[in-house]
């Protein structure tokens, strides 16, 4: 999809990126929830800890091909200096766009057009907070399944097997993967056409926030750019490592591997 006078895809920090709006998203997710025919469709979000698992010296790259038809990726601007980068870059101003922020009203379209929903990833406390979240806000949704892996599950081939073939047989359409970066990229592209589902929304601790057992930062720091500074001061020990070991390098590769795609050009 393509906006007006701008190319459709970036490459921040040497990972490949879409430049889509919130309408792009919603319709793209509508558009594959009603149709019976073509590849499940698979939308992840671009951030400073993308760069750092799927840039050209991330450890995961190899584990997934956003250039794949089946599932068919969308890498959406979340980050704050990635949508200032492509703003450099393209000169056009492009929205943040953050799974949190995005979850919402792709649950109400699913609920509107009749879609199953399951969710994947978080703990099974966490998903009694949903679904209560859920029945008061989303009173039509159709909730197929929830399941709460542990790591070992995930990391064994039959286990993480097991958990598509689960959701396939509950009828899953939209299955939000919350497994955190990289091994919700990485079970989508293993297993995304043996879930059954039609799309499979990447989108982190964005069901923890929906349920209400993650708070966000206050709307002042998100504008601010500084939601990572609030998540790093509420869990410490999770994510200290992400931000201050890994996070400066992939910031410096943002600045320095960043550029336009042309038409005829194939990135990852």
């Amino acid at each position: 999809m393509r906006v007006s006078g701008t190319p459709a895809r970036i490459v921040l920090g040497g990972a490949s990126v879409d430049l889509w709006r919130d309408d792009d998203v919603y319709a793209a997710v509508r558009d594959r929830l009603v149709s019976h025919d073509g590849p499940p469709l698979a939308v992840s979000s671009a951030n400073i800890d993308h760069i750092h698992h799927f840039g050209p010296h991330g450890a995961s790259r190899s584990d997934l091909d956003f250039t794949d038809t089946s599932p068919r990726w969308v890498v959406l601007l979340d980050g704050a200096p990635l949508v200032r980068k492509a703003h450099r870059l393209t000169g056009v101003e492009w929205p943040r766009l953050a799974g949190s922020d995005l979850l919402g009203p792709l649950l109400t379209d699913a609920e509107a057009v009749g879609a199953r929903v399951g969710f994947l990833g978080g703990t099974v406390a966490m998903q009694e907070r949903l679904t209560a979240v859920l029945a008061h806000s989303h009173p039509g949704l159709k909730m197929a399944g929830m399941w709460a892996p542990e790591r070992a599950e995930l990391a064994d081939p039959e286990g993480a097997r097991a958990l598509a073939h689960a959701a396939r047989m509950a009828g899953v359409d939209l299955l939000v993967v919350g497994l955190g970066k990289p091994r919700q990229e990485r079970w989508i592209q293993h297993h995304a056409a043996e879930s059954g589902a039609r799309v499979l929304l990447a989108f982190g601790a964005s069901a923890d926030f929906l349920a209400g057992s993650v708070s966000r930062a206050p709307e002042w720091m998100q504008r601010a750019s500084a939601e990572w500074l609030y998540r790093l001061a509420k869990e410490p020990r999770r994510l200290a490592r992400r931000y201050c070991l890994q996070g400066p390098p992939a910031m410096w590769r943002l600045w320095t591997d960043s550029r336009l795609v042309s038409d005829d050009e194939t990135t990852l």
